[in-house]
C-alpha cells in the first residue's frame, strides 16, 4: 500500500507557454520540464504529486475544491489570477488543504500590479523569484514545516 502524502500542483494561465513566453523572465524550460523536476523532488521527499494547468479560473477553482480529501497540500501558481481573483481566494479559504503560493519570477521586483496578491492572506506562505526552485522550496516546506493530513 502506497502511503505517500499527495501534493497537488496547480499552474494557472499562460504557464502552458513556459519556454516560449518571455524567456528572459520565465526561462527556457517548459511546463513538462517542471513536472519532471518536481516528480523527482517529490519522490526524494516521499510525496506523490499531481499536476494540473488551466487558463480557466473556474477550472482552477474546481480543482481546489476537489483537493479536499484527495490531497494533503497544494502548490499554486495562479499566474495573473493572483492579483485579482477573489474567486480563487475564496476557493482556497473554503477547503481544509494548506496552500503555498509560488511564482517563477520575483513579483515584487516587477510591475506595480504584480506586487499585490489577493490570495496570499489565505495561503500558508508565498515563494517567488527562484524559477523552478520556487516550487521545489514549496515541496521542501511541506516536508519540513507543515503538518499534512492526519
Amino acid at each position: 500500500m502506497d502511503c505517500k502524502k499527495s501534493i497537488l500542483i496547480i499552474n494557472g494561465p499562460n504557464l502552458n507557454r513556459l519556454g516560449k513566453r518571455e524567456p528572459g523572465i520565465y526561462g527556457a524550460k517548459t511546463l513538462d520540464d517542471l513536472q519532471l523536476e518536481l516528480e523527482k523532488t517529490a519522490s526524494e521527499l516521499s510525496f506523490h504529486v499531481s499536476f494540473y494547468q488551466s487558463n480557466s479560473e473556474g477550472e482552477i477553482i474546481d480543482y481546489i475544491h476537489e483537493s479536499s480529501g484527495n490531497h494533503e497540500g497544494i502548490v499554486l501558481n495562479a499566474g495573473a489570477y493572483t492579483h485579482y481573483s477573489y474567486a480563487i481566494r475564496d476557493a482556497i479559504a473554503s477547503v481544509d488543504v494548506p496552500v503555498i503560493e509560488v511564482h517563477l519570477s520575483n513579483v515584487h521586483a516587477r510591475e506595480e500590479f504584480r506586487r499585490e496578491s489577493v490570495i496570499a492572506p489565505v495561503t500558508i506562505g508565498q515563494i517567488s523569484g527562484f524559477g523552478f526552485e520556487s516550487y521545489k522550496l514549496a515541496l521542501q516546506a511541506f516536508s519540513n514545516n507543515v503538518k499534512l493530513g492526519e
